[in-house]
C-alpha cells in the first residue's frame, strides 16, 4: 500500500490539503467516493489501531505498588527499617514495617475506589457516525456502497463518512462534499460561534492551516455540526489526529511518511505539588538522620560505661528522629478529606491530589462550561442609533420561529433558542397572532435567514422578517426606523450602525441586524414561486436595529468566584474565544478582566517575560491547546501551584500539565475525564469551592503533624545525646523505647482528624512544606524540647541522688518516660493551631483531645501498674510530680512565647515558593 502506516511513533498522514484536488486526496488514501471495501477496512483497522485517544491504561496492582515503594515518605521509611534491622532492634523495625505496609494499603484503596467513582461517571459514549462501505461479492467485484452505523473506534483512514446536523465528527475528515456545513468547535477552540465548512472550492487557497480548526476544509473530531451536511474522507484517527496532541508535518504530499516526533514533544512524567514537597521534606529527614545517628555514635563511644549498646543507641537516635506515621498520617489525612470530596460529587482519581488542591494559589478555568453554560441569552435589543428598542429582537424571535417550523429540515440553533426564549418571555403569546408564510433559513454563504408572515395588520397584508450579519442584512436595507419613524439610510449612517456593531462586539458580545418589509401575502400558483425568489434575495429593507447577544453566564458563577478570591485563590480565564466574550464573561461573574493576553502576543514572549505577564493576567484569549499548557508551566515556574479547570478537548494538554487537573460535568468526550486529577459530577464552581476547604485542612493537618513530630523528635534526640554523655546508662531501654513510640503514633494519628482553621482552612492557602522552613521550624521548638528534658534530667538527678546506680537507672527511666508523654500531648496541642485567634484559632477537635488526655493519664499511671514494672518502670516519688508540674507549666509558656515568631500566614500574604534542590 502506497499510504503511510500510522506508527505510535510517527504522525498522521496528513499535510497541507490546501491546493490538493479531492482526487489527489482519495488516491493518496487509496479510497474512492464509493469508500473503502470491507476487507480494506478490517486490514487498516489492525494495522492503525482503533480510533481512540490515547489514554493512560489502569496499572496493575503491581505497578500500583511499585509506585506506592517509589513514593519518597514510603522510601524514607523503608530505608529506615532496614537501618534499625541492621542495628538489632527488630521490635521497632516490626513496628515501623506495619505503620509502612497499613500507610500504603490505605493509599492503594482509596485511589482505587476514587478511580472506580470517576469511572462510574464514565457513562456517555463517544457514539456512532455515518460511513459508506462497499462489500465484495463471490466474483471479487465490489459491491454498490452502502451506508451503515459504526462506532467511532471503527473507524479507519480512507473512510467515507457523512455528516447531518446534530453529528458528531468521529475522527479527522478532509470534506469532499458539501452544502451549508456549519460546525460547533467549542470543545476544540473554545469559540462558542459556529464555523462555516466548505469542500475544495474558491476558499481553498485561504485553508492554509495544516490540523487546524481554522482550515475550511478540515472537520476535527470532536467538532458537531450544527446545520448543513457534508461528506468527507477520514485522513487521521485516534493518535494521529489533531486531539491526538501529534504536532502538524510540514507541507507534502498526503500519503508520504514522516519523521519520528522530536523528542521534546514526548509526554513525559510531570511533578506534582505533593511530589515537590514529599522529596524536599524526604530529604530533610534523611539528612537529620544521618546526622543524628552519626553523633549517636560519637556521644556513645566517648562516654563512659557503654560498649556494645553503642550501636543499638546510636540507632535508636537515628530512628528517633523520624516521624514513624508520617505516610499513615499523610494517607489518612487526605483519604478523609478525598471521602467528603465523594459526598460532595468529587471524585479525586490519585490521592496526592488532594493535598495539591490543598497548596492550590492559581487556578486557571476555561470560560465554556464553567462559568458559562454553552449557551447564548439576549443582552439587548438595539434601534439604529444605539437606543433600547424590544422591536429588533421581537422579528428576530419571528424569523427563528417560522424558519424552524418551515425549514428543510426544520432546525433550532443556540442563536434560535436565544431569541424565541426571550421572546415567550417577554410576551407567551406572541407567536399567536402570526402565520408564517415561507422560510428561508440561514446558510453560511448568504449569511441571512428570512421568513414571510401574515401579521395583524390585513388580510391580506405580509411581512419580509430578516435576520444576519450586520454587513450582509446593511447591503439590503434603503431606510431605517427610528422613534416610530422611516428615513432613507444614507451611507453616513450605514457606517455608524458597523461602528456600533464593532463596538458591541468588542464587548463580547454577538450581534445582528434586524430588518422588515411590507409586502402582499403570495397568492396560491405563481404568486407563492414570486414571493419566494423575493425571500432568497430580499431587497429595499427597512432596517430596525441591532439584537445583541451574549453566553449565558452560570446563575451562581458569581457567588462561586467570589467564595474562591476569599479562600485566597487567584482566577484566571484562559479560552480559545474571543477577548471581549471573555472579558463579558467576566465582568457578568464579578471578575475585573484588566488587559487580555492573546495567543499570537503569548507565542512572541519567551519562558521569562511570560511568567512575568501571566501573573498580572486575568484573562487569555484567542489560545491554542498547547498555547494553554505552556501557560500552565509558566504559572508554576513562577512558584505557583496551578490547577487547570476545563471540559473540552481543546483543555486536556493543559489537564496533564497543571498541578490539578479537573474535569467539569460539562465533558462529554471522555478525553478530559481521563486526563483530570479531579472529576466533577455535579456543578462546577461550587463544589469546587467547598473541595478546596476540605483539601486545605488535609494540608494544614499534615503539615501540623511534620511540624510538631520532628520539633518533638528533634528536642528528645537532642536530650538523649546529652544524656548518654552525662549518665552511665542507656537514658531509656529498647523496649520503654517501642512503647513510647507506639503511644506517640496512635496519638498523632489523631491530627489527620482535626480542624486547625475554624472556617476548614477557607481563608488562606496552608504554606506549603519546604526545607528550610521545616529545618528552622524543628530547630527552635525541639531545643525548647530538649530544655524541658534537660530540666527534668536535672530534677532526676536530684530526686536519684545517694541510691545506688541500678535504682537510679529506673527511677530516671520512668521520670523521662512520664515527662516525654506529657510534654507531647502538651506540644500537640499548642503548636496545632497559630499564635492569635485572629489567625483562625480553633479548638482541638474531639480525637486530639482524647489522644492528648490518653497521653497524660498513660504516663502518669503506667509505671505504677504490672505492665510498667514489666517494661523496667516504677511509680516515682510524689515531690517529682509536683516539680514536673512548674517544669510543664514553664515548658507551656516557652512554647506560648516562641510561637508568636511562626504565626500563620495572614491574608493576602504571598503564601508560596519555588520548591527547588536549594529549598
Amino acid at each position: 500500500m502506497t499510504w503511510a502506516r500510522q506508527e505510535r511513533d510517527e504522525e498522521a498522514p496528513l499535510t497541507q490539503p490546501a491546493g490538493t484536488s479531492d482526487l489527489q486526496v482519495l488516491r493518496a488514501l487509496e479510497t474512492g467516493l464509493g469508500g473503502l471495501d470491507e476487507w480494506q477496512a478490517e486490514l487498516r483497522l489492525v494495522e492503525c489501531g482503533e480510533n481512540t485517544l490515547p489514554a493512560p491504561a489502569a496499572p496493575s496492582w503491581s505497578r500500583r505498588v511499585a509506585a506506592q515503594a517509589r513514593d519518597p515518605y514510603a522510601a524514607t521509611l523503608c530505608l529506615l527499617v532496614a537501618v534499625t534491622c541492621l542495628s538489632g532492634a527488630y521490635g521497632s523495625a516490626a513496628v515501623l514495617s506495619v505503620l509502612v505496609v497499613a500507610g500504603c494499603a490505605l493509599r492503594l484503596v482509596g485511589e482505587v475506589r476514587a478511580e472506580q467513582d470517576a469511572a462510574a461517571l464514565r457513562t456517555l459514549a463517544e457514539g456512532t457516525a455515518t460511513v459508506l462501505r462497499r462489500r465484495s461479492g463471490a466474483d471479487g467485484a465490489a459491491d454498490r456502497p452502502r451506508a451503515r452505523e459504526l462506532p467511532f473506534d471503527q473507524f479507519v483512514p480512507g473512510d467515507l463518512v457523512r455528516l447531518g446536523p446534530g453529528d458528531r465528527v468521529p475522527a479527522d475528515l478532509l470534506l469532499v462534499r458539501s452544502s451549508g456545513l456549519t460546525l460547533d468547535q467549542s470543545a476544540l477552540t473554545g469559540v462558542s460561534l459556529p464555523a462555516a465548512k466548505r469542500a475544495a472550492g474558491a476558499s481553498t487557497a485561504a485553508a492554509s492551516g495544516l490540523r487546524s480548526p481554522d482550515n475550511e476544509r478540515l472537520c476535527l473530531r470532536g467538532s458537531t455540526v450544527v446545520r448543513g451536511t457534508g461528506s468527507g474522507v477520514v485522513v487521521a484517527t485516534g493518535a494521529d489526529s489533531y486531539l491526538g496532541g501529534r504536532p502538524a508535518p510540514d507541507p507534502g504530499t498526503l500519503g508520504t511518511p514522516v519523521p519520528e516526533r522530536p523528542e521534546a514533544t514526548r509526554h513525559t512524567p510531570r511533578r506534582t505539588a505533593f511530589d515537590r514537597t514529599a522529596r524536599a521534606v524526604s530529604g530533610l529527614l534523611l539528612r537529620l538522620t544521618l546526622l543524628s545517628g552519626a553523633a549517636g555514635l560519637l556521644v556513645g563511644a566517648l562516654a563512659e560505661g557503654h560498649s556494645w549498646e553503642v550501636v543499638p543507641y546510636a540507632a535508636a537516635v537515628a530512628v528517633g528522629l523520624t516521624p514513624e506515621m508520617l505516610l499513615l498520617v499523610v494517607t489518612a489525612a487526605l483519604a478523609r478529606q478525598s471521602d467528603r470530596f465523594r459526598r460532595g460529587g468529587v471524585y479525586a482519581r490519585r490521592l496526592t491530589a488532594v493535598h495539591d488542591l490543598g497548596t492550590l494559589d492559581v487556578l486557571c478555568t476555561d470560560k465554556t462550561g464553567t462559568l458559562t453554560r454553552d449557551r447564548l441569552t439576549l443582552d439587548a435589543g438595539l434601534d439604529p442609533e444605539g437606543n433600547p428598542d424590544p422591536g429588533p429582537a421581537h422579528w428576530a424571535a419571528v424569523t427563528s420561529l417560522v424558519c424552524a417550523d418551515l425549514g428543510d429540515p426544520p432546525l433550532v440553533d443556540s442563536v434560535d433558542e436565544a431569541l424565541l426564549d426571550a421572546a415567550w418571555e417577554a410576551d407567551p403569546g406572541f407567536a399567536d397572532r402570526l402565520t408564517g408564510l415561507l422560510a428561508v433559513p440561514f446558510e453560511p454563504s448568504r449569511r441571512i435567514a428570512v421568513a414571510l408572515v401574515r401579521g395583524p395588520v390585513g388580510l391580506g397584508s405580509a411581512t419580509l422578517s430578516v435576520t444576519g450579519a450586520v454587513e450582509d442584512v446593511l447591503a439590503r436595507c434603503a431606510s431605517e426606523r427610528v422613534d416610530g419613524g422611516e428615513r432613507p439610510l444614507t451611507e453616513a449612517r450605514r457606517a455608524a450602525v458597523v461602528a456600533l456593531a464593532d463596538a458591541r462586539a468588542a464587548d463580547g458580545l454577538r450581534v445582528l441586524a434586524v430588518a422588515t418589509a411590507e409586502t402582499e401575502a403570495p397568492a396560491a400558483g405563481p404568486g407563492v414561486r414570486t414571493a419566494r425568489r423575493r425571500a432568497e434575495d430580499p431587497y429595499g429593507l427597512t432596517l430596525l436595529g441591532l439584537v445583541c447577544l451574549a453566553d449565558a453566564t452560570e446563575p451562581d458563577a458569581a457567588a462561586a468566584l467570589a467564595d474562591l478570591a476569599a479562600a485566597g485563590l487567584t482566577v484566571k480565564i484562559v479560552t480559545g474565544d474571543r477577548a471581549g466574550a471573555a472579558a463579558h464573561v467576566c465582568r457578568a461573574a464579578g471578575l475585573v478582566p484588566g488587559t487580555p493576553l492573546l495567543g499570537p502576543e503569548a507565542d512572541a514572549l519567551d519562558d521569562a517575560k511570560l511568567r512575568r505577564v501571566a501573573e498580572r493576567t486575568t484573562v487569555f484569549a484567542l489560545f491554542a491547546p498547547a498555547q494553554k499548557a505552556r501557560l500552565v508551566r509558566a504559572l508554576q515556574a513562577a512558584g505557583h501551584t496551578v490547577g487547570f479547570l476545563g471540559d473540552g478537548l481543546n483543555d486536556m494538554p493543559a489537564l496533564r500539565a497543571a498541578d490539578v487537573g479537573v474535569s467539569s460535568p460539562a465533558a462529554l468526550d471522555p478525553g478530559p475525564r481521563r486526563s483530570a486529577d479531579l472529576v466533577l459530577g455535579a456543578d462546577a464552581l461550587p463544589h469546587l469551592a467547598g473541595a478546596l476547604r476540605a483539601a486545605r485542612t488535609a494540608v494544614a493537618n499534615v503539615g501540623n503533624y511534620l511540624r510538631i513530630t520532628l520539633a518533638s523528635n528533634l528536642g528528645n534526640v537532642l536530650a538523649m545525646l546529652a544524656a548518654g554523655a552525662v549518665v552511665p546508662f542507656l537514658p531509656m531501654l529498647p523496649a520503654q523505647v517501642l512503647t513510647q513510640n507506639l503511644c506517640f503514633d496512635l496519638a498523632q494519628l489523631s491530627l489527620a482528624f482535626d480542624r486547625p482553621l475554624r472556617d476548614g482552612g477557607a481563608t488562606a492557602a496552608p504554606r506549603r512544606l519546604t526545607r528550610s522552613d521545616l529545618a528552622r521550624y524543628a530547630l527552635l521548638f525541639g531545643v525548647v524540647n530538649a530544655c524541658a528534658d534537660l530540666a527534668t534530667f536535672a530534677l532526676l538527678r536530684s530526686v536519684t541522688a545517694g541510691l545506688h546506680v541500678a535504682h537510679s537507672e529506673v527511677l530516671f527511666h520512668s521520670g523521662w518516660f512520664t515527662e516525654n508523654l506529657i510534654t507531647q500531648a502538651v506540644t500537640v496541642h499548642l503548636l496545632r493551631t497559630g499564635a492569635r485567634r485572629s489567625d483562625g484559632w480553633s479548638p482541638a477537635s474531639w480525637p486530639v483531645r482524647v489522644a492528648n488526655l490518653a497521653l497524660v493519664v498513660i504516663g502518669v499511671l503506667l509505671p505504677a501498674t504490672p505492665l510498667g514494672a514489666a517494661l523496667g518502670l516504677r511509680l516515682l516519688p510524689g515531690e517529682f510530680y509536683a516539680f514536673l508540674g512548674l517544669i510543664l507549666a514553664g515548658y507551656a509558656a516557652a512554647l506560648l512565647a516562641a510561637r508568636r515568631f511562626v504565626a500563620l500566614p495572614s491574608k493576602g500574604e504571598r503564601l508560596l515558593r519555588p520548591v527547588d534542590a536549594a529549598t
